[in-house]
């Protein structure tokens, strides 16, 4: 237990100094020296030159700065989206030392998707030389609402080939690696707040822009999840009672007006030409008309659904990410005048909506984020299996 909570206390601050962390623990000095001793020489921390600001550093001689290893350990990590899969190697500070994303007909391909990912994380552990004993786990987000009691997908309509798969079990199987899966903008929030512009908040609503549109949602520091874990569908909020029917089978979701997919459907139908979700960036980018003025429509109508929760919730920062962050102010400008129009003036005025800091690279580092959450107890875990001499533990850290 000691160990564990000096691995959670350098986990959290990220540098220490041993009277630091006696105080973080609430261990007696003597425990905490001969923890770091142990932490030392297994590998997993090291120790240097204090990098504190020297005008608020007390007075005497300099104490020596603690920091756990970045490459003691790895998290794997896998974004599974409708059109791609990414898979990250990260290290104990959550920063990605392999990346790669490879384009993929996901929806109605679960099998050959799932080995596409398996195949990925094997290459990237092979190409940075990592053994498996040195993985802490996989985390996976996919683009679904998934349960979390079981990690079964709520698939229908949306993703009709993974109906009832659990691919988190599914990619234990394939590639022996403990695994927390997750949806997609609950991982991007995870990592706008660990690594991005969400970074020291306790109340934010990370909102994920593009082909289909989620949130993920953080309240008093906790992530609100639901009974089921299913909590944060923002794109299934009814936007317009008569507009399109949505892939989930209701009317005029926010997703059928305000999706990346459906501005580009609108334009198709207004222009008689085929129009992609690139050229659709494309040309906001480039100022047109006409995609401009269908991107304000759609940033109103999701500012005004965004001005409900504002209004329950009163989050300090709303964070956008996904394809449509890009767009800019062209975006964010008519999303602002909803919310301050719409929502409870006060709480209004509490939020600050900002782009996402970490770009398409969100989803994937939350994802193994949710794998490093669990490091200190791996860790810890690790070092009472070593002393007991137990080469039957699980070098993953399996519950």
């Amino acid at each position: 237990m000691g160990r564990l909570r000096v691995l959670e206390a350098l986990h959290h601050v990220g540098q220490s100094s041993r009277s630091e962390l006696t105080r973080l623990t609430g261990l007696s000095r003597a425990t905490v020296s001969s923890i770091v001793t142990d932490l030392l020489s297994a590998g997993l921390i090291r120790e240097g030159a204090d990098t504190a600001d020297p005008r608020t550093r007390p007075t005497g001689r300099p104490a020596q700065s603690l920091t756990l290893i970045p490459s003691a350990a790895f998290a794997v990590a896998a974004d599974i989206g409708h059109h791609h899969v990414r898979v990250a190697v990260c290290d104990l500070h959550g920063n990605p030392i392999w990346d790669t994303a490879v384009g993929n007909d996901t929806d109605r391909a679960p099998s050959e998707t799932l080995d596409l990912t398996a195949d990925l994380i094997h290459q990237a552990l092979r190409e940075k030389g990592i053994a498996i004993a040195d993985v802490l786990g996989l985390g996976v987000d996919i683009a679904v609402p998934v349960r979390a009691a079981d990690g079964v997908l709520e698939a229908h309509g949306i993703m009709p080939g993974w109906v009832g798969l659990r691919p988190g079990r599914e990619l234990e199987q394939r590639t022996g690696l403990t695994t927390w899966i997750a949806n997609d903008a609950d991982a991007g929030a995870l990592a706008e707040r660990l690594y991005g512009a969400g970074r020291g908040t306790s109340d934010m609503i990370y909102i994920r822009l593009s082909t289909g549109i989620g949130a993920g949602i953080l309240s008093g520091g906790r992530p609100l999840t639901g009974a089921g874990g299913l909590a944060g569908e923002f794109g299934h909020i009814l936007a317009d009672p008569r507009g399109p029917i949505c892939r989930c089978g209701n009317r005029g979701c926010l997703e059928t007006v305000a999706g990346s997919a459906a501005i580009a459907r609108l334009l198709e139908h207004s222009w008689g030409r085929r129009v992609t979700v690139p050229d659709l960036l494309r040309l906001i980018d480039e100022g047109e008309k006409g995609a401009v003025r269908a991107l304000e429509d759609a940033a109103e109508r999701v500012g005004f659904v965004l001005a409900n929760l504002v209004t329950v919730l009163n989050p300090e920062f709303i964070v956008v990410g996904g394809d449509l962050a890009a767009a800019g102010p062209k975006l964010f400008e008519p999303m602002e005048r909803a919310i301050r129009r719409y929502a409870l003036a006060p709480a209004a005025e509490d939020v600050t909506v900002v782009p996402g800091e970490l770009g398409d690279q969100a989803e994937v580092r939350g994802a193994a984020g949710m794998v490093l959450a669990h490091a200190p107890r791996i860790l810890a875990g690790r070092r009472v299996a070593a002393e007991r001499g137990d080469d039957r533990h699980d070098p993953i850290g399996a519950d």
